[in-house]
């Protein structure tokens, strides 16, 4: 027995991300992060306000503990916030339910994290295509090609991961990131396991996509020598952002962060 054409296109219907829409490319209003009850309740976030503009790289630096984590899962529709909003590319996520955010960040956004999170059966071209194949787009291998020419990989597209260096491996992970052309780019501490020369290379990259493709990038960082990469820091302490730094040097940012850290601190001390 045939199924009729409309029974079946409901089964197979997948859900769509909504469409971008005019405004900043990151936007938090009033939002918080709340675990646990009562007593015992740990405030991760107490209050962010932000808006980052399209085009833009930012790197967002703090103590341990300072919620950093936290803002950067909330910010990406990969946590929800206990309270206020978030809006990606102009899209309000917060009530969005959890086929359409897997839809959203599989087609808008995109990730480079520490770990390269590659998979180790897949080709390099692969790989890149992955987001696409998860998306139910077409696979298109010229742009595979097109993105990994663009990192520096055009003769490893049929390399396995466990063939390539971390430093390599990382690179794949930024193709990978940029191959939907996304609205914005999430690196969390993407340069935590690359030696000093690699993560200059990296961090190039992401400088790159903004600079040439318009491409906006947020990255959570502890090293100031990474965050100098950045058009803008800013700092979080105590779940909320405390200040910021426009095109600093890795020393300015450093001492901040020294700073910071003191008052942190001396916050903790007389909490205690």
């Amino acid at each position: 027995m045939r199924l009729r054409s409309g029974k079946r296109h409901t089964v197979d219907a997948r859900p769509e991300a909504p469409a971008a829409t005019p405004g900043p490319a990151v936007e938090l209003r009033d939002v918080r992060r709340r675990y646990g009850r009562g007593g015992g309740a740990v405030h991760a976030l107490a209050g962010i306000d932000l808006a980052l503009p399209r085009g833009t790289f930012t790197a967002v630096m703090g103590p341990s503990g300072s919620g950093k984590s936290t803002f950067l899962q909330c910010a990406a529709g990969l946590d929800r916030p206990t309270s206020g909003s978030v809006r990606l590319g102009g899209t309000e996520i917060t009530g969005l339910d959890e086929n359409q955010l897997t839809e959203l960040r599989r087609s808008r956004l995109g990730f480079v994290f520490q770990a390269f999170n590659l998979l180790p059966s897949l080709t390099v071209e692969q790989n890149v295509l992955l987001p696409l194949r998860l998306a139910g787009q077409r696979q298109d291998h010229h742009r595979a090609a097109a993105v990994l020419a663009r990192v520096g990989l055009a003769d490893k597209a049929r390399r396995r991961p466990a063939e390539l260096s971390g430093g390599q491996q990382q690179r794949v992970a930024v193709a990978r990131a940029l191959v939907t052309s996304p609205d914005v780019i999430f690196a969390d501490e993407p340069t935590g396991a690359l030696d000093t020369g690699t993560a200059a290379e990296v961090l190039g990259l992401l400088r790159q996509a903004v600079d040439t493709l318009g491409a906006t990038v947020v990255m959570v960082t502890h090293d100031p020598t990474a965050a100098a990469w950045a058009d803008r820091v800013l700092f979080l302490a105590d779940g909320t952002f405390v200040g910021g730094l426009e095109h600093g040097t890795a020393e300015q940012i450093a001492a901040r962060m020294t700073a910071l850290s003191g008052r942190t601190g001396v916050l903790a001390g007389a909490a205690a």
